[in-house]
């Protein structure tokens, strides 16, 4: 995986936005905050990836941080979770992308330019060196689709009832799709 030079201008400049933001185009991409429903969902994949992280190595990484690669038109990635297993950095952004990233939709990530945007991140995350990204759909289809960079073009699906996998990037580690649909408490 290809790590991007120490002391980049946008990386410094990037180091300073307050909020969500990936480096795409030679530009600063600022990126929405989300809701209730997508914050639930990445919650629970990064708690149930830090235990596994505790027992089997590697690190869970929430919603907010920052992966730097170096793509013709990407610097840099924030999933919504994620598992990494390269080199610490410290303060510093994580210096290359994580093996397993986690895209959960917001209301604003449905309809055909939101489809092509994603699988192009998609795309970049494979041209970067992850090896499996997950998309988490939380209202139309309720799934979980799995892309591997093995198999870019056509993911597995897991539905609710199931348990979805991160298979060969997180080898073990499984979390029920039930799971990240939030429950009221109470009842």
């Amino acid at each position: 995986m290809a790590t991007l030079v120490a002391n980049d201008p946008l990386v410094e400049e990037l180091m300073k936005v307050e909020g969500k933001a990936e480096i795409v185009d030679g530009k600063i991409k600022e990126l929405p905050m989300t809701g209730d429903e997508p914050s639930y969902a990445s919650g629970k994949i990064f708690i149930s990836l830090d235990i596994y992280s505790e027992a089997n190595g590697g690190r869970a990484v929430q919603d907010g941080a920052a992966f730097l690669c170096e793509l013709a038109h990407r610097k840099s990635f924030s999933p919504d979770a994620a598992f990494y297993m390269g080199p610490r950095a410290g303060m510093r952004f994580f210096p290359e992308p994580p093996v397993f990233a986690v895209e959960v939709r917001s209301e604003n990530d449905y309809g055909r330019r939101a489809e092509i945007a994603i699988h192009a991140k998609i795309a970049d995350y494979f041209a970067a060196g992850t090896l499996v990204v997950w998309d988490v759909d939380l209202q139309n289809e309720e799934v979980v689709a799995k892309y591997t960079s093995q198999n870019p073009l056509v993911p597995q699906v897991f539905r609710r009832g199931e348990t979805a996998d991160a298979e060969p990037a997180v080898a073990g580690w499984t979390l029920p799709v039930d799971a990240l649909f939030a429950r009221e408490r109470g009842a």
